[in-house]
Formats: structure tokens, sequence, C-alpha cells
């Protein structure tokens, strides 16, 4: 039995806790100076007042002036917090980290001003070198794994005899792992799947803007699904990584259940009906979006990148068309002619 302890008493974070528990594991769960009410009502009954449902028996919930102590002792952290939280996990987590693993849930990319693109596992690392970082990517809803649901996901890292043991931690008849050493491939995909969801999901909201509820429009969806998968494997490519992943479990796996459901279908949705991007926003006031975040700094990159004759924008029509929409308020008008 190893102890586990998990940081970020969110969905996926505490998602987490169900492969851990049922393989017999210490869980220890961690909130964020966000986690306060979900940590209170957890500790009472188990039960996670955000994803509403009940989490394994035996989790010790530790609010965060506890930090340090849930750490003490730990065999491997799960790093649960969203992309918002990256920071303060830098500044708060990594200076205590026990001599351990780390696994995070946590997906999307930072820019550099030279146009370059940083996983988070890499940016980690360069704050703490003497630490390893690894992350996981794949099609996988906060809520499915919790009731055990069939998955598939990716755990990737530099370390392949680690990540085996990380795997021997928490694989279950219901989750299911696949080990890589491509840390470029895999965190591309599952960054890039965010922005991507948006585009696809536009289309079925324009489908019930001009044919009403229940309309059946799936060509355009299909074109966009493809044309994303296109363009994330182009961005893939330019970090470096397995293009051949935006086919796979981490690009197309984790598009396809990601546009079913969750913030990033409703922004698309909302675009799709005729919403700007100022308009949704307020509508879904008070939703964190990491699609928006990826969507524009990537965009950012690929302009630096182009300016110094490295690609070719016209590569990349559909993303940068999500940028007009998110950073200059323009109508979704999706550019057929253009993508390729």
């Amino acid at each position: 039995m190893a102890v586990i302890t998990i940081v970020g008493a969110g969905m996926m974070g505490s998602a987490m806790s169900c492969p851990a528990r049922d393989n017999q594991h210490e869980v220890r769960l961690v909130g964020t100076p966000l986690d306060h009410e979900i940590i209170d009502c957890a500790a009472k009954d188990g039960f996670h007042i955000t994803m509403n449902r009940q989490l394994p028996a035996g989790i010790q919930y530790y609010q965060v002036k506890d930090l340090e102590q849930a750490l003490a002792g730990a065999d491997l952290v799960i790093n649960g917090v969203s992309s918002f939280g990256v920071e303060w996990f830098a500044e708060t987590v990594l200076p205590v980290l026990p001599p351990v693993p780390v696994l995070a849930v946590t997906k999307g990319l930072i820019n550099n001003p030279d146009g370059s693109l940083l996983t988070y596992p890499h940016y980690f690392k360069a704050r703490r070198p003497d630490r390893s970082f690894n992350a996981i990517g794949g099609p996988c809803t906060s809520y499915e794994l919790a009731d055990r649901h069939q998955t598939m996901v990716y755990f990737c890292g530099e370390d392949i005899s680690e990540l085996q043991w990380i795997k021997s931690l928490l694989a279950t008849a219901y989750y299911h792992i696949t080990p890589s050493t491509d840390v470029l491939g895999v965190e591309g995909c599952v960054a890039m799947k965010n922005a991507f969801a948006v585009a696809v999901s536009i289309a079925i909201g324009l489908a019930e803007k001009l044919e009403g509820e229940n309309a059946y429009m799936y060509n355009p969806q299909a074109a966009l699904f493809g044309q994303s998968l296109r363009e994330m494997a182009r961005v893939v490519r330019l970090l470096g990584g397995n293009a051949d992943l935006a086919a796979g479990i981490p690009g197309a796996g984790d598009l396809f259940v990601t546009i079913f459901g969750g913030r990033t279908r409703k922004l698309g949705y909302l675009l799709g009906k005729g919403y700007r991007y100022s308009e949704a926003r307020e509508e879904l006031k008070g939703i964190t979006l990491e699609s928006v975040v990826i969507i524009t700094r990537v965009a950012n990159a690929l302009r630096i990148l182009a300016r110094a004759e490295k690609v070719d924008l016209r590569d990349f029509a559909l993303l940068l068309h999500l940028d007009d929409i998110i950073n200059n308020n323009a109508p979704a008008a999706i550019p057929w002619e253009e993508l390729q």
C-alpha cells in the first residue's frame, strides 16, 4: 500500500481518489485556497458537492493550511489543480514538495516570448529540477471516473520505469493506462483538444440556430473534427512530439469526449447560436474556461513563429479563427475555404 497525496480537491483531482482507494492506498486529499467548502463537506460524509458524487471511504481530508502535514511521508503526489492553479502550485507546493514523483491532471501549454511552447511538466521541472514530473492525458471526465466507467488514458513522463510504477499504483479493471515518454506529444494533444472542442461545438450550436432543437447537421461537426485533428497534429509536430498521437487516445479520443459536455462545449454552442464571445462570457460568468487560455496562447505563439518564417499561418486557419472570435469578438463564421 502506498501513500498518495492529491493536491487540489476539484473534480478531476478528487476523482483520482477512486482508483487510488480501490487499490487500497492511503489517500490524502488537500484543498486549495478555493476548496474550503468542498473539503469541509467531504470531511463530514464523503460527499463532493461540486462533482455531486460520493467519494470512496477512508480518504483523509486536509485544508490548505495543513499542506505540509499531508505531504509528509507521501509516496506519490497528484497535482489536481486546473491550468488556472499552475502558478499557485509552483509557488506554494513546489517549495515543500517531498522527493517523490508528481503526476498532474493539469492540461495546457505556456507560450514563451520567442514563440516556443512549454508543457506544464517542463515548466515545473524548470522550477524544481530535482523532482520528477509526469502527467495524465486522454478521454476521462471526472464524473465517469468516479462512476468507474471504462477509461483509457496515457501517463507521460521522462522515466518509463517510474511511469510503470505509477501505473501499478493506479491501474484498475476500469482505469487503463498506457505509459509514454513522449511528453510533448501527449501534452500537446490534450492541451489542444480544449481549443478545438470549441470549434466542433460551434457546429452544434449552428445546427440548432438554423434548424431548431434536435437538428441533425453532423457533416459540419465531422468536418471540423477532422480539421481539428489536422491542426492538432501540426502543433504537436511543432512541439517536437509524435504527431500520430493526434489520431489516438490523447488527441481524437480526448477531443471526442470533450465535445459531448462541459464548459468548452457550452462556449462553442453559444458561439454557434450567434453569441459574440463577450455575450457568451457573460452567460458563462463564474465558469473557468481553459479553452480560451490555450487558444490565445497558441495563436500568439504561432504569429511570432510566422514572423520568423518558421510556420505558415494558413496551416492553422481554424485555430486562428477561434482566436479572432475570442480576442476580437468576431462572429463565428467558419472559414471553410481556408481549411486545409
